[in-house]
């Protein structure tokens, strides 16, 4: 009897692993990489400040605080679920904070103020995706609409005015770096950390693969997703002040249209839809691809509704991308 006929079946019907260049190269975040850099090239065609990194860096501050809650909306869809009402938690959180300063509470309890409300609300989701076993895109759609028409009813259509020491954390700068960009980058080496060297970003995992057999392995996966939810509630609480911040004003419309750059984000750097698979990596590098597209559109004097519908055309192809290279490949 040869070797090959007493090798065990799983042994013989196994695929050969892959090499190395090709794990490295057929991935999501290297697609991503290549077209961040075709995106400088092309900008740099249409002004000479695509080459700034300076004016690069102010451009960033205007998406930095949906690309924050991006980076925390990634583990929640590596673990199955989805959260569509951040931007709306960003607004109410914002008007409650704003509200509550201006009725004459202490600032600092002011913050806590908007701070709890944003974790509330991810409790809120929380707790009807997981305690009541209903679809996250369907709460999170309902919530969405919810947290939007309480900022309107707190806010009206008028804006509130924050304090004018508290406004300008966009023209704040650490070593040359704005804060909104830095807060944004150290987030990114924290959750990178976490998810990708911690037994709780390998549960993470796991859930998104397989819930079933992440319980029976002993993973408390209720409790990690309530834990998830809980951080995307409180990070776009943040984002939302943050926001209140660099405009030094709240309207009930903060934030409106995030959901889409949120999870454009997430897509656009390999963050699978059906969970189990992404990188807070790949959501860095598609934030600063989303950063670059936006501001070249603008720079071309492309009109508003134009530029909805590129974001729209790339979340679809990203997930098309996505989709084909996870199912040839093995994360």
């Amino acid at each position: 009897m040869t070797d090959t006929a007493a090798a065990p079946p799983l042994a013989r019907d196994a695929a050969p692993p892959r090499p190395m260049w090709h794990v490295v190269l057929v991935r999501p975040e290297t697609m991503t990489l290549v077209l961040l850099v075709l995106g400088v090239i092309v900008g740099s065609q249409l002004s000479e400040f695509f080459l700034d990194i300076n004016y690069i860096l102010k451009s960033f501050t205007l998406s930095a605080e949906f690309a924050i809650v991006a980076l925390v909306l990634t583990m929640v869809i590596i673990a199955g679920e989805i959260d569509l009402s951040p931007a709306s938690n960003m607004a109410l959180s914002a008007c409650l904070f704003a509200w509550a300063q201006q009725a004459g509470v202490p600032m600092p309890l002011a913050i806590v103020i908007g701070l709890v409300s944003g974790v509330a609300m991810g409790a809120l989701n929380g707790l009807m995706v997981i305690g009541l076993q209903l679809p996250s895109i369907i709460v999170t759609i309902g919530t969405l609409t919810l947290y939007r028409g309480l900022a309107q009813v707190i806010a009206g259509d008028k804006s509130i005015r924050v304090p004018e020491w508290f406004t300008g954390i966009n023209a704040v700068f650490i070593a040359g770096i704005p804060v909104p960009v830095l807060v944004f980058a150290l987030l990114s080496i924290v959750l990178g950390l976490v998810l990708g060297t911690t037994m709780f970003g390998r549960q993470i995992y796991l859930i998104g693969t397989n819930e079933v057999a992440a319980r029976h392995a002993g993973v408390r996966s209720r409790r990690i997703r309530m834990i998830l939810f809980l951080l995307m509630g409180f990070a776009s609480a943040v984002a939302g002040l943050m926001t209140a911040s660099r405009l030094g004003s709240v309207r009930y419309d903060l934030g409106l249209g995030g959901e889409l750059q949120m999870v454009l984000m997430a897509m656009l750097g390999g963050t699978y839809i059906f969970g189990g698979r992404g990188t807070i990596l790949g959501t860095f590098l598609a934030a600063w691809l989303l950063v670059i597209v936006t501001t070249g559109m603008i720079v071309a004097n492309w009109l508003p509704a134009w530029q909805l519908c590129v974001l729209g055309i790339l979340l679809i192809v990203s997930i098309i991308a996505t989709n084909f290279i996870y199912s040839r490949t093995q994360r």
